[in-house]
Protein backbone atom coordinates (compact mmCIF):
# COMPACT_ATOMS: atom_id res chain seq x y z
CA UNK A 1 0.00 0.00 0.00
CA UNK A 2 1.23 3.49 -0.81
CA UNK A 3 2.34 5.66 2.11
CA UNK A 4 0.50 8.78 3.19
CA UNK A 5 1.66 11.93 1.40
CA UNK A 6 0.83 15.02 3.42
CA UNK A 7 2.71 17.19 0.93
CA UNK A 8 -0.02 16.40 -1.61
CA UNK A 9 -2.36 18.79 0.23
CA UNK A 10 -3.32 21.78 -1.88
CA UNK A 11 -5.35 24.93 -1.34
CA UNK A 12 -7.84 25.17 -4.20
CA UNK A 13 -9.10 28.69 -4.85
CA UNK A 14 -12.64 28.47 -6.17
CA UNK A 15 -14.21 30.82 -8.65
CA UNK A 16 -17.87 30.82 -9.65
CA UNK A 17 -20.44 33.58 -10.21
CA UNK A 18 -21.99 33.48 -6.73
CA UNK A 19 -18.67 34.35 -5.10
CA UNK A 20 -18.22 37.41 -7.30
CA UNK A 21 -21.82 38.44 -6.72
CA UNK A 22 -21.46 38.23 -2.93
CA UNK A 23 -17.90 39.60 -2.80
CA UNK A 24 -16.57 36.50 -1.04
CA UNK A 25 -13.46 34.37 -1.49
CA UNK A 26 -13.61 30.61 -1.01
CA UNK A 27 -10.66 28.21 -0.68
CA UNK A 28 -10.72 24.46 -0.09
CA UNK A 29 -8.01 22.71 1.92
CA UNK A 30 -7.70 19.46 -0.03
CA UNK A 31 -6.67 17.08 2.74
CA UNK A 32 -8.44 14.37 0.75
CA UNK A 33 -5.37 14.13 -1.49
CA UNK A 34 -2.98 12.60 1.04
CA UNK A 35 -4.08 8.97 0.63
CA UNK A 36 -6.97 7.07 -0.99
CA UNK A 37 -7.96 5.38 2.30
CA UNK A 38 -6.30 7.22 5.21
CA UNK A 39 -7.44 10.52 3.80
CA UNK A 40 -8.26 13.96 5.09
CA UNK A 41 -9.01 14.46 8.74
CA UNK A 42 -8.97 10.70 9.33
CA UNK A 43 -5.16 10.67 9.11
CA UNK A 44 -4.74 13.81 11.18
CA UNK A 45 -7.03 12.52 13.94
CA UNK A 46 -5.12 9.22 14.04
CA UNK A 47 -1.56 10.53 13.83
CA UNK A 48 -0.92 11.09 17.55
CA UNK A 49 -2.80 7.94 18.55
CA UNK A 50 -0.42 5.98 16.32
CA UNK A 51 2.55 7.65 17.98
CA UNK A 52 1.19 6.85 21.46
CA UNK A 53 0.56 3.22 20.51
CA UNK A 54 4.15 2.89 19.27
CA UNK A 55 5.55 4.53 22.40
CA UNK A 56 3.52 2.20 24.60
CA UNK A 57 4.62 -0.79 22.49
CA UNK A 58 1.04 -1.77 21.75
CA UNK A 59 0.52 -4.20 18.90
CA UNK A 60 -3.23 -4.00 18.19
CA UNK A 61 -5.42 -0.98 17.45
CA UNK A 62 -9.05 -1.40 18.54
CA UNK A 63 -11.71 1.05 17.45
CA UNK A 64 -15.43 1.52 16.78
CA UNK A 65 -17.59 2.43 13.80
CA UNK A 66 -20.52 1.64 11.52
CA UNK A 67 -20.74 -0.30 8.29
CA UNK A 68 -19.67 2.68 6.16
CA UNK A 69 -17.31 4.27 8.67
CA UNK A 70 -14.45 6.28 7.14
CA UNK A 71 -12.69 5.94 10.48
CA UNK A 72 -12.87 2.13 10.48
CA UNK A 73 -11.29 1.90 7.04
CA UNK A 74 -8.71 4.58 7.83
CA UNK A 75 -7.69 2.75 11.01
CA UNK A 76 -7.40 -0.54 9.14
CA UNK A 77 -5.24 1.13 6.48
CA UNK A 78 -3.09 2.96 9.02
CA UNK A 79 -2.55 -0.26 10.97
CA UNK A 80 -1.50 -2.00 7.78
CA UNK A 81 0.91 0.83 6.92
CA UNK A 82 2.50 1.06 10.36
CA UNK A 83 2.66 -2.64 11.30
CA UNK A 84 -0.18 -2.86 13.82
CA UNK A 85 -2.87 -5.47 14.08
CA UNK A 86 -6.36 -3.97 14.01
CA UNK A 87 -9.80 -4.80 15.37
CA UNK A 88 -13.03 -3.06 14.42
CA UNK A 89 -16.07 -3.12 16.71
CA UNK A 90 -18.98 -2.62 14.32
CA UNK A 91 -22.38 -1.19 15.24
CA UNK A 92 -25.26 -3.60 14.54
CA UNK A 93 -25.62 -7.21 13.48
CA UNK A 94 -23.49 -8.59 10.66
CA UNK A 95 -25.27 -8.17 7.34
CA UNK A 96 -25.41 -11.05 4.82
CA UNK A 97 -23.42 -8.83 2.44
CA UNK A 98 -20.79 -6.61 4.02
CA UNK A 99 -20.38 -3.02 2.85
CA UNK A 100 -17.45 -2.22 0.57
CA UNK A 101 -15.93 -0.31 3.48
CA UNK A 102 -15.92 -3.36 5.75
CA UNK A 103 -14.75 -5.65 2.95
CA UNK A 104 -11.78 -3.33 2.35
CA UNK A 105 -11.04 -3.11 6.08
CA UNK A 106 -11.06 -6.91 6.36
CA UNK A 107 -8.83 -7.22 3.30
CA UNK A 108 -6.36 -4.92 5.06
CA UNK A 109 -6.22 -7.35 7.99
CA UNK A 110 -8.79 -5.87 10.36
CA UNK A 111 -10.74 -8.35 12.48
CA UNK A 112 -14.41 -7.37 12.64
CA UNK A 113 -16.71 -7.90 15.61
CA UNK A 114 -20.40 -7.01 15.33
CA UNK A 115 -22.35 -5.96 18.42
CA UNK A 116 -25.87 -4.75 19.14
CA UNK A 117 -26.63 -1.05 18.90
CA UNK A 118 -27.29 -1.01 22.64
CA UNK A 119 -23.90 -2.54 23.45
CA UNK A 120 -22.30 -0.21 20.92
CA UNK A 121 -23.80 2.85 22.58
CA UNK A 122 -22.04 1.80 25.79
CA UNK A 123 -18.85 0.94 23.86
CA UNK A 124 -18.82 -2.58 25.27
CA UNK A 125 -16.13 -4.92 24.01
CA UNK A 126 -17.73 -8.14 22.72
CA UNK A 127 -17.45 -11.19 24.96
CA UNK A 128 -15.60 -13.06 22.20
CA UNK A 129 -12.86 -10.47 22.28
CA UNK A 130 -10.51 -10.89 25.18
CA UNK A 131 -8.88 -7.61 26.16
CA UNK A 132 -5.11 -7.92 26.38
CA UNK A 133 -2.29 -5.63 27.43
CA UNK A 134 -1.17 -5.13 23.85
CA UNK A 135 -4.45 -3.45 22.80
CA UNK A 136 -4.68 0.27 22.19
CA UNK A 137 -8.23 1.64 22.18
CA UNK A 138 -9.26 4.53 19.93
CA UNK A 139 -12.76 5.92 20.29
CA UNK A 140 -15.25 6.21 17.43
CA UNK A 141 -14.14 8.77 14.87
CA UNK A 142 -10.86 9.29 16.72
CA UNK A 143 -12.78 11.23 19.35
CA UNK A 144 -10.69 12.57 22.22
CA UNK A 145 -8.14 15.25 23.06
CA UNK A 146 -5.44 13.28 21.23
CA UNK A 147 -7.55 13.15 18.07
CA UNK A 148 -8.34 16.86 18.35
CA UNK A 149 -4.66 17.72 18.77
CA UNK A 150 -3.89 15.87 15.56
CA UNK A 151 -6.76 17.54 13.72
CA UNK A 152 -5.42 20.95 14.75
CA UNK A 153 -2.29 20.35 12.69
CA UNK A 154 -4.32 20.37 9.47
CA UNK A 155 -4.19 24.16 9.55
CA UNK A 156 -0.39 24.09 9.35
CA UNK A 157 -0.84 23.42 5.63
CA UNK A 158 -2.46 26.73 4.79
CA UNK A 159 -2.13 30.40 5.70
CA UNK A 160 -4.76 30.03 8.38
CA UNK A 161 -4.57 33.60 9.65
CA UNK A 162 -5.68 35.00 6.31
CA UNK A 163 -9.22 33.60 6.69
CA UNK A 164 -12.25 35.12 8.35
CA UNK A 165 -14.15 31.80 8.55
CA UNK A 166 -13.06 28.15 8.66
CA UNK A 167 -15.78 25.60 7.86
CA UNK A 168 -15.88 21.86 8.44
CA UNK A 169 -18.31 18.96 8.63
CA UNK A 170 -19.01 17.58 12.10
CA UNK A 171 -19.83 14.08 13.28
CA UNK A 172 -18.18 13.39 16.63
CA UNK A 173 -16.88 16.98 16.79
CA UNK A 174 -13.23 15.93 17.07
CA UNK A 175 -12.04 17.93 14.06
CA UNK A 176 -14.03 20.97 15.17
CA UNK A 177 -12.37 20.87 18.60
CA UNK A 178 -8.99 20.60 16.91
CA UNK A 179 -9.54 23.57 14.61
CA UNK A 180 -10.46 25.65 17.66
CA UNK A 181 -7.07 24.87 19.18
CA UNK A 182 -5.14 26.40 16.29
CA UNK A 183 -4.19 30.04 17.05
CA UNK A 184 -6.37 31.89 14.55
CA UNK A 185 -8.98 34.62 14.87
CA UNK A 186 -11.25 33.08 12.23
CA UNK A 187 -14.69 31.88 13.26
CA UNK A 188 -14.89 28.07 13.17
CA UNK A 189 -18.18 26.91 11.65
CA UNK A 190 -19.16 23.26 11.99
CA UNK A 191 -21.97 21.78 9.89
CA UNK A 192 -23.49 18.79 11.67
CA UNK A 193 -24.17 15.81 9.40
CA UNK A 194 -26.39 14.14 11.99
CA UNK A 195 -30.03 14.89 12.70
CA UNK A 196 -30.84 16.06 16.23
CA UNK A 197 -27.17 16.07 17.16
CA UNK A 198 -27.99 17.69 20.48
CA UNK A 199 -24.85 16.47 22.24
CA UNK A 200 -22.43 17.92 19.68
CA UNK A 201 -21.70 21.13 21.60
CA UNK A 202 -21.08 19.16 24.81
CA UNK A 203 -18.85 16.66 23.00
CA UNK A 204 -16.73 19.46 21.53
CA UNK A 205 -16.45 21.29 24.85
CA UNK A 206 -15.30 18.10 26.60
CA UNK A 207 -12.15 17.88 24.45
CA UNK A 208 -11.66 21.54 23.54
CA UNK A 209 -8.73 22.96 25.49
CA UNK A 210 -8.80 26.37 23.78
CA UNK A 211 -11.85 27.77 25.53
CA UNK A 212 -13.10 29.10 22.18
CA UNK A 213 -16.53 28.13 20.88
CA UNK A 214 -17.53 27.12 17.35
CA UNK A 215 -20.63 28.14 15.44
CA UNK A 216 -22.73 24.97 15.07
CA UNK A 217 -25.16 24.68 12.17
CA UNK A 218 -27.71 21.87 12.32
CA UNK A 219 -30.05 22.29 9.37
CA UNK A 220 -28.06 20.68 6.55
CA UNK A 221 -28.22 17.00 7.56
CA UNK A 222 -30.60 16.04 4.71
CA UNK A 223 -32.52 13.62 6.90
CA UNK A 224 -29.73 12.36 9.15
CA UNK A 225 -26.40 10.58 9.13
CA UNK A 226 -25.68 9.00 5.72
CA UNK A 227 -29.06 10.22 4.45
CA UNK A 228 -29.40 12.21 1.25
CA UNK A 229 -31.92 13.67 -1.16
CA UNK A 230 -31.94 14.16 -4.95
CA UNK A 231 -31.22 17.84 -4.27
CA UNK A 232 -27.98 16.98 -2.47
CA UNK A 233 -26.85 14.57 -5.20
CA UNK A 234 -27.63 17.15 -7.88
CA UNK A 235 -25.61 19.76 -6.00
CA UNK A 236 -22.62 17.41 -5.60
CA UNK A 237 -22.57 16.74 -9.34
CA UNK A 238 -22.91 20.43 -10.21
CA UNK A 239 -20.22 21.37 -7.67
CA UNK A 240 -17.87 18.83 -9.27
CA UNK A 241 -18.60 20.28 -12.71
CA UNK A 242 -17.80 23.78 -11.43
CA UNK A 243 -14.72 22.96 -9.35
CA UNK A 244 -13.41 19.48 -10.16
CA UNK A 245 -13.71 18.62 -6.45
CA UNK A 246 -15.41 15.32 -5.56
CA UNK A 247 -17.43 15.07 -2.37
CA UNK A 248 -19.38 12.41 -0.48
CA UNK A 249 -23.01 12.45 0.57
CA UNK A 250 -22.20 11.60 4.21
CA UNK A 251 -19.93 14.52 5.11
CA UNK A 252 -18.36 16.82 2.54
CA UNK A 253 -21.31 17.06 0.15
CA UNK A 254 -23.44 18.42 2.98
CA UNK A 255 -20.64 20.77 4.00
CA UNK A 256 -20.16 22.25 0.53
CA UNK A 257 -23.92 22.56 0.08
CA UNK A 258 -24.21 24.38 3.41
CA UNK A 259 -21.40 26.82 2.66
CA UNK A 260 -22.79 27.55 -0.81
CA UNK A 261 -26.26 28.12 0.60
CA UNK A 262 -24.98 30.32 3.42
CA UNK A 263 -23.09 32.46 0.92
CA UNK A 264 -26.23 32.86 -1.18
CA UNK A 265 -28.22 33.87 1.93
CA UNK A 266 -25.66 36.58 2.85
CA UNK A 267 -24.58 34.77 6.01
CA UNK A 268 -20.98 35.82 5.39
CA UNK A 269 -20.26 39.57 5.36
CA UNK A 270 -18.99 41.09 2.12
CA UNK A 271 -15.23 40.67 1.85
CA UNK A 272 -15.18 37.39 3.78
CA UNK A 273 -12.41 34.92 3.03
CA UNK A 274 -13.66 31.41 3.73
CA UNK A 275 -11.68 28.19 4.11
CA UNK A 276 -13.51 24.88 3.75
CA UNK A 277 -11.81 21.72 5.02
CA UNK A 278 -12.17 18.78 2.62
CA UNK A 279 -11.98 15.92 5.11
CA UNK A 280 -11.76 13.15 2.50
CA UNK A 281 -13.38 9.75 2.84
CA UNK A 282 -15.42 9.19 -0.32
CA UNK A 283 -16.06 5.46 0.00
CA UNK A 284 -19.60 5.95 1.26
CA UNK A 285 -20.43 6.90 -2.33
CA UNK A 286 -19.87 3.25 -3.27
CA UNK A 287 -23.29 2.49 -1.79
CA UNK A 288 -24.97 4.61 -4.48
CA UNK A 289 -26.23 3.15 -7.74
CA UNK A 290 -23.76 3.34 -10.62
CA UNK A 291 -24.16 6.61 -12.51
CA UNK A 292 -25.71 8.53 -9.58
CA UNK A 293 -22.57 10.64 -9.35
CA UNK A 294 -20.54 11.81 -12.34
CA UNK A 295 -17.17 11.36 -10.60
Amino acid sequence: MQPTAINNITIDQLSFPLLKEKNAALDVLRADKIHPLVSGNKWFKLRYYLEEAKQQQKKTLVTFGGAWSNHILATAAAANLYQFNSIGIIRGEEAPQLSNTLLQARALGMQLYFISREAYRDKELPAALQATDDMFLIDEGGYGKTGAAGAATMLEYCQANTYTHICCAAGTGTMTAGLLEFPVKAAVIAVSVLKNNVTLAEAITAINISGKQPVLIHNYHFGGYAKYTPELISFMNHFYEQTGIPSDFVYTGKLFYAVHDLISENYFPAGSKILVIHSGGLQGNDSLSKGTLIF
